[in-house]
Formats: structure tokens, sequence, C-alpha cells
């Protein structure tokens, strides 16, 4: 294109047409008779500079917000006209030199550390909005002085970053873009570093309130041609918009060929690019690859009681521990050998619903365990219609009561008597008896507490089918049982990776319940249903055996679940004081570190008074920790066996009651019915606790009993994962909490202080 030529290029989207004014990338953009440029030179150095004349200056001199921008202004990208002033000495020309402008303007700066890959300096400097022609000397000054702020003094400390002496600082004047709708894009996920989405967020007028962080604003995910409302507060831009705004920041990241964070503006049709930076602490892009073939659930079995990405040390020796436990009890029922198949995918905890053959294959094992074959068809009614099966649930319970839970007390009460005393070797043997003995227990309750919401959903089946005008969720029905406990046991956990505390450790007390309220609900629920039912005695019997089933289950589960963890206070005091050991030693730096080793690393420093110390790599795997922590890990991955999905979702479409709710809703399973409103809180674990406040709505990636204290102050729950089994359904029931789980990202969708409408009965997140 020849150097005075400039073409332009409409990009329409149905009835608006954005315009990109192209240029050639490194040609001066001439404007004669628009604006002149005073040149007060010293030293032959202008003292103020056309923002599309700066790319000869380079960064360190027009400053990373005035550079960028005219890299893109050259690239065609439609910037807001402007001047780079690079001396406070020159303010008093600035009128002159925006005399062919239209005003009023924003003055920014434009400092040589700004807007950097390592450091954005976001915030640090004034800017100052709306200033007229008049005012432009003394408002160029303010912001040349602002480089001395002590804020930007302790930020470059923070960062030991010198490359920015007071002198390399410019200060941008522009004209004020009269915006229509503004905000910001990324071009990769912030959250998870994913670089096959651009996030586009939205608000009436400027954007100075969203970059502020005092409003929100609507937010779209924008994947090649579409893009999808996640977020909707204002309904501030269409699906056409946002797939131009993030047009937009793509052609910036390919111009400085790295993911951006640009603001925009539009303005009577017309899109303007006013900002353009690298994404800093961006997370490694995740790739969410099954494994091996099979369908893969982040938060089913032991999934449900893993809301984080698992610790070195669980992953080695705990969950191998656990797994073992389970194979035995597998064995016991079936007489082959089978294991759990789970894998660790990002650091995240991932399982099959079918176990894996272990030895043999699963062929040759039935060839000599002919009768296991018969067991099939009792196995596939257990997962599918329990109620059939009634005989095999109480075998299962009597069981549980009468041999599991016996002989894990027997081995927690001993491993609590060794634990104290025992050397460092032999609390390994200590761990694994505990952990075996609680994976055997864990099986019954993944088999018969994990009966019970199937139970569950084939009464709300016939509750929907059998008796109109019932507008209460069928799940009323198995609240304010007596049996069911709103206390908090000293052995809750938030996680069973062992690296985080015990209830007993937080010193969390559970608030009052309100058994009796739900109770009378609950009754007066089951009135109406036997009164709808009086006159057709065979319907009736049939729901008094389904409630009677389904809340005897009810009770089961709490009762089981709420034991499951029994061990873990001894699990964890052996592992620390293993890393006790080791830190007194030097291996370690404290004692917790020891969670951050692998089972290898921990046995050769056990058998080898020699070992080398190990912070180095601690610090390294506390830090990939950390980062795995901030990825939003899929529900599934891998392609699902119609039989299982089914299975699912008629259990979800059986306690769903109500419509999937507006545009942009967060839409999960319903998991305890009711409705309402309040300001959001997310907690990701235990450390913000502190934070929540009664009359919040809290949402997390999932719960555990641990939580259970917040469920007193919360007015509804809100859960990344989790089923309709999975405690935080459980407990906002006996809570009378509405609650909505297996959202799959609303702790990286909702921030602290939205208004949000929870639906527990339609399973729906509304944003207001």
């Amino acid at each position: 294109m020849p150097a005075s030529v400039t073409a332009t290029i409409g990009v329409r989207r149905r009835s608006k047409v954005f315009h990109y004014y192209i240029v050639p990338c490194n040609n001066v953009v001439d404007a004669p008779g628009r604006w002149s440029v005073v040149s007060t030179s010293t030293e032959g150095s202008a003292l103020l500079v056309p923002l599309a004349e700066v790319t000869g200056l380079g960064p360190s001199r027009a400053g990373g917000k005035a550079y960028n921008l005219g890299c893109l202004a050259a690239a065609g990208l439609r910037v807001p006209p402007g001047v780079v002033v690079l001396t406070p000495e020159a303010a008093a020309a600035v009128p002159r030199a925006v005399a062919g402008l239209e005003g009023p303007f924003a003055v920014r700066s434009s400092g040589a550390a700004e807007d950097l890959a390592g450091a954005s300096f976001a915030g640090q400097y004034e800017t100052v909005l709306e200033v007229s022609r008049e005012d432009l000397p003394e408002v160029v000054r303010r912001v040349f002085a602002s480089a001395e702020a002590g804020r930007v003094a302790a930020y470059r400390a923070a960062l030991a970053n010198e490359a920015e002496p007071a002198a390399g600082m410019a200060v941008l004047v522009q004209s004020m873009v009269a915006a229509d709708a503004a905000g910001v894009a990324f071009t990769a996920d912030p959250m998870t570093g994913n670089r096959d989405v651009a996030v586009v967020t939205a608000v009436r007028g400027l954007a100075e309130a969203l970059v502020g962080g005092e409003a929100v604003g609507d937010e779209w995910v924008v994947r090649g041609e579409h893009a999808g409302r996640r977020r909707r507060t204002e309904g501030v831009i269409d699906a056409d918009e946002a797939l131009a705004v993030a047009a937009m920041a793509r052609r910036a990241e390919a111009i400085f060929g790295t993911p951006q964070d640009v603001e925009w503006a539009i303005a009577g049709g017309e899109l303007f690019m006013l900002q353009a930076r690298p994404m800093t602490a961006l997370p490694e892009a995740a790739a969410w690859v099954p494994p091996r073939r099979g369908w893969w659930l982040r938060n089913f079995r032991l999934g449900e009681w893993l809301p984080e990405p698992m610790t070195p040390l669980f992953a080695a020796w705990l969950l191998p521990a656990l797994g073992r436990g389970v194979s035995k009890a597998l064995a016991g029922e079936s007489g082959l050998s089978l294991a759990l198949d789970d894998a660790v995918v990002n650091g995240w905890y991932y399982t099959t619903p079918q176990p894996r053959a272990v030895g043999r294959p699963l062929g040759r094992q039935l060839l000599r365990h002919p009768g296991a074959v018969f067991e099939l068809p009792a196995i596939l009614l257990l997962l599918l219609r329990p109620d059939w099966v009634t005989g095999a649930l109480v075998r299962m319970s009597t069981h549980w009561r009468q041999v599991l839970l016996p002989a894990y007390r027997r081995a927690v009460d001993q491993a609590e008597t060794e634990a104290g005393s025992a050397p460092p070797a032999a609390l390994v043997g200590v761990v694994d008896r505990v952990a075996e003995v609680a994976g055997e227990y864990f099986w019954s309750v993944a088999t018969l507490a994990g009966s019970q919401w199937k139970l569950e959903a084939v009464l709300a089946r016939f509750v929907r089918a059998h008796i109109p005008g019932i507008e209460e969720s069928a799940q009323v029905l198995v609240t304010g049982l007596p049996g069911m406990q709103a206390d908090l046991p000293a052995h809750a956990v938030h996680s069973i990776d062992w690296y985080w505390p015990t209830a007993a450790e937080l010193g969390h007390v559970a608030s009052a319940d309100r058994h009796r309220e739900l109770a009378a609900r609950r009754e007066a629920m089951q009135a109406r249903c036997r009164a709808a039912l009086a006159g057709n005695r065979r319907a009736r019997r049939r729901f008094d055996r389904l409630l009677e089933l389904a809340q005897h289950y009810a009770v089961v589960r709490e009762q089981q679940t709420r034991l499951f963890t029994l061990g873990w206070p001894v699990l964890r005091r052996c592992a620390l004081r293993l890393g006790a050991c080791l830190a007194d030693r030097g291996l370690i730096g404290r004692s917790d570190d020891v969670f951050f080793l692998t089972r290898d690393e921990l046995d050769a420093a056990l058998a080898d008074q020699r070992a080398e110390p190990l912070p180095a790599g601690v610090a390294e795997r506390r830090t990939e920790w950390e980062r795995q922590r901030r990825l939003v890990a899929p529900l599934e991955i891998g392609a699902a066996p119609w039989l299982a999905r089914m299975a699912v979702a008629r259990a979800v479409d059986a306690a769903r009651t109500g419509s999937a709710g507006m545009e942009g809703a967060i839409v999960g399973q319903p998991a305890s019915p009711g409705r309402a409103t309040g300001p959001v809180r997310v907690i990701t674990d235990p450390a913000g606790f502190d934070r929540f406040a009664t009359g919040e709505v809290l949402v997390a990636r999932a719960t555990a009993p641990a939580w259970t204290p917040l469920f007193g102050k919360a007015v509804a729950v809100v859960t990344d994962g989790g089923t309709l089994a999975a405690h935080a359904s459980l407990v906002a029931r006996e809570y009378g909490i509405p609650a909505v789980v297996a959202t799959g990202d609303a702790t990286t969708r909702l921030h602290d202080g939205q208004v949000v409408t929870v639906d527990g009965g339609a399973g729906v997140v509304e944003v207001q």
C-alpha cells in the first residue's frame, strides 16, 4: 500500500458497521490542517509529539501506553487522536498542540515501565478524564508529578523493577470518546490461561467503574465466531459487538505477539481502541485431555471430597492407600480383582464410573468366578432403580453398621494410641492401615449412601406424575428427619487431601440448625400428598413405600458420610509428625512442606540419614499447586456411556422444577429447593471463612462437612462441582436454603458483591 493511501474497511455485523482505518505499519499518519505539532526543542529533541509519530521514539521515551497505541494506530486500528508530552516543561504548550482536536480530553500517564509483560503498573499513576482545553497544562503537570507518588515507589520496589527512573515518564493527551459502551477485553481467559477464548466485559458509558472494580458489567466469552454471554448486568452490547471487540483485541495480540489486555469503547457505532498491554500473571494454558478412553468425572466418588488439585504426597500415598481399601471391598463383594480407575489431570482428580480389572483381564476373571456374571443385573438395578432391590440395601446397611464402622473405629483408636509415640518409620504403617480401612468404608459410602439420591429421584418422579398441584420440590420430603445431626464433628474436613486442617484445628462451630422448622414443612407436604392420593389406595401405598425408603436412606446417608473422615485427624497428625522430623534435620523448611514431597522422597529421607535438603523442589511444587488451583477444571472429560448419562439426567430432571431462567443465567443441578436473593461471596477454602457474612450467597468450588458453619449464615449455596448426593445438597436441605451444584465455573463467573437470585428448584442462578 503506498504511503499516502489510507484504506477504510467496514466490518458489518447485522445492522452495525465498525470501521478500521488501515495504514502501513511503518508509516507516519499525517493529519495536515487538523492540528499542529509544537516542536519546542532541547538539544534537538521534540517535547511534544503526535501520537501517530511515537513509534519512532520507542517505548523508553514515549512510554509503554503511548508507544503501544501508536503501533496500533499505525497498524490500522481506530485510536483516538492525541499528543504525547515528553517533559513537564512542555505542559504550557499542550493547548496549542491540540488546537485541531475536539475536547474534552483524557490525560493519562505513559511510563517507560508501564504496560509491560512483567508489570502493568495499572492504576499506580494518575489519570484525569473530561479535561477542558484550558486546564490541560495544570493537569499534565499533575500526572507527571504522580510518578513520584509513594504507591509507585512501593509497587516498583515490590517488583524489584528499577527499569523506570522518574524521568522515564511521558503523558498522553487524547480526545475523549463519548462512549455509549466501554470495557475490557482479554485475548485469553485470565483464570485458566485458555488461549482459544477471548473474554469481553462491558458497561454503559465509560469503563472507569469497571477498571476500578466498582462495577462488574456484562461478560461475554468468544470462541472463534461464536460469542456467548455468561454474565448479564446491564445488557450493554450484543453478540455481534462482542465479536467485533474480540476481533480488535486479537488484532492487537497479532501485532504484539502476546495475549493482550485491552480497553475499548463504542461511540456512535464506531469501535475505538483505548489501551493495550500484555496480560500479566497469565497462567499457562491447560489441556484437559482424557488420560485414557472413557468418561472421566471430576466430582464423582472420591472426587466429591477433593475440591482442589491434589498435593503430591496425597496423590502418591494416601490416594493409593484408599484405593487398596476400595479394591478389598470390591473383591469381597464380587470375588473379582478390581480397582477404581482414577487419574491426575493438571493436578485434579478424575475417575471413571466403572472400575478397572487388576492383574488378569476381566474376561479371564469371570471364567474363574462365573457367579459374578449373575450379579451384574442386580448391580445395574442398584445403579438405576434401587427401590427394586431393597433387600440388597438392607444387607449393605447391616454390613456398614455391624462390620465396617466398628472396624474403622478400632483402626482409628489404635492409630491414636500409636501416633504420639511411634518412631517415624512406624508411622508409615499406621497411615497405611487407617487409610486402607477408610477405603473399605468409602466404598460402602459410594454404593449405599450413593443409592439415596436415586431413591429420592424415584419419589420425585412419582410425586410429579401422580400428585398435581404440588408446587414444592419433592426434596422437601427428605428434610428435617429424626436422626440427622447439624453439629460439626471434630473430624470434618474441607478436603480429604490431608494438607487441609480438620474442623477441630480450624476451631469452627456449626450454628444452630432449623430442624424443627424443616420438620414442620416436611410434615405439611406429606399431609398434602396423602390427602391428594386419598381416593387412590394403590397410589397411596406406593407413595408411602417410596417415602419410607427415601427418608430412611437419607438418614443413613447423612450418618454414613458424616463418619467417613473419622480417621483424618490421626492421618494428618502422622503426616505432620513426619514433616517435623524432616524439618528438624533441615531437609525441608517447615513441617507442612511434607505434603509437597513425593512418596519416594519421603521413604528415602526416612531410610537415609544423609539425604540432601529438598526445599527447592518443595517451593516449585507449591507454586505449581497454587497455579493449578486457579484452573477451572471441567466436570467431565471424554465420552459418556449413554446408560450412565441417562441415569444422571433422569435424576436431575426429576429434581428440577421451573425453567432454565433468563439469558446469561448460570445453570447447574437443583440441589435444595427454594429461591433466595443476596450478594455473592466467593470462598475457595477455609482461610476465607471469616470473610463470610450473614445473608450472603456462598459460592464455592465444592463444600465438605467443614463448611457447615457457613450454611447457618448463607441465604443460598452455589458450587462448581457436586451432585444431588453431595455434601452441599444434603446440608443445604437441612438448613432450608436453596442450593445449585455442578455449575462448572460459578466461582469464576461470579464476583464478590454481585447480587444474584438462586433458584434451587430450577438449578439456576440469575445475576440481578
